[in-house]
């Protein structure tokens, strides 16, 4: 699932492309959405919210989509290939004068009137991107449960938006815990909130996570993605295991030496 940094980032380049033009063409290729004529109104604005993405039209619609694991937005110019993937793939389409922006794999598309954004993203908690960021805030809820693992704790949306996979395994270890210890045992959990925003602040204007400072390939990361290959710390092979919390399936990294607390029987 893509971070909140990548959907900003995705959220910015549309608003560039988008906001200020009249749509010529809007292709919203979902049953329900199948016979919206939105040509001819102004795209106001585009903006993210945790991992949403809110595209503003004049006349109070609003636009949302969410990327979840596999969903895109490209931008082509005029007669430029598109190139995201075949076009059973293709999900919306926005084309002005000047570019046209292709949804792909999109798992989430309705319009809604802007007025009732907060009916899909009011749950929320406060947004490390956005003008709403209190880590105060923040961090209260996440204290809130702290039997529950770290690493679901940061994963909830509610907790705080934009979190995902990568940072979880990546936060966990540089505050040298693994992602199943309780919250409640993580010292100086204000710290581990400040440096959340703080990675996401440094991607939220590139593509990819860096976490080591090393954009070199292989190294971005300090633990995510690198099953069996030696923690760039202290050698130690990483390990991998399965988490999650009501019927949902994620992926943690994490090295057994750097990270201390409980782990899985197995991984």
């Amino acid at each position: 699932m893509p971070e909140g940094d990548t959907v900003w980032l995705t959220a910015h380049r549309l608003h560039a492309a988008l906001a200020g033009r009249p749509l010529l063409r809007a292709d919203l290729r979902v049953p329900q959405l199948a016979t919206t004529d939105l040509a001819g109104r102004r795209m106001l604005e585009v903006v993210p919210r945790g991992k949403h993405l809110m595209a503003r039209l004049e006349g109070g619609l609003t636009l949302h989509s969410h990327l979840r694991m596999d969903g895109a937005w490209h931008l082509y110019a005029p007669g430029e290939r598109w190139r995201g993937g075949p076009a059973h793939q293709v999900r919306a389409v926005l084309e002005n004068e000047a570019r046209t922006a292709v949804g792909y794999r999109l798992p989430v598309l309705e319009l809604l009137p802007t007025a009732e954004e907060g009916d899909v993203v009011g749950h929320l908690g406060p947004d490390l991107l956005g003008p709403d960021w209190e880590p105060a805030r923040a961090l209260a809820a996440l204290s809130g449960r702290p039997e529950r693992p770290v690493g679901e704790a940061l994963l909830d949306q509610r907790n705080l938006a934009g979190i995902g996979n990568v940072y979880v395994s990546e936060l966990c270890f540089l505050r040298g815990v693994t992602p199943w210890t309780p919250f409640g045992e993580v010292t100086a959990p204000e710290k581990l909130v400040v440096l959340a925003k703080r990675l996401l602040e440094a991607n939220k204007s590139r593509p990819g996570h860096v976490t080591t400072g090393d954009t070199r390939r292989g190294r971005t990361n300090w633990v995510y993605g690198r099953e069996h290959q030696p923690c760039l710390r202290c050698g130690t092979p990483v390990r991998r295991a399965e988490h999650g919390e009501d019927g949902r399936t994620r992926v943690a990294y994490w090295c057994p030496r750097c990270q201390r607390g409980p782990t899985p029987s197995a991984g």
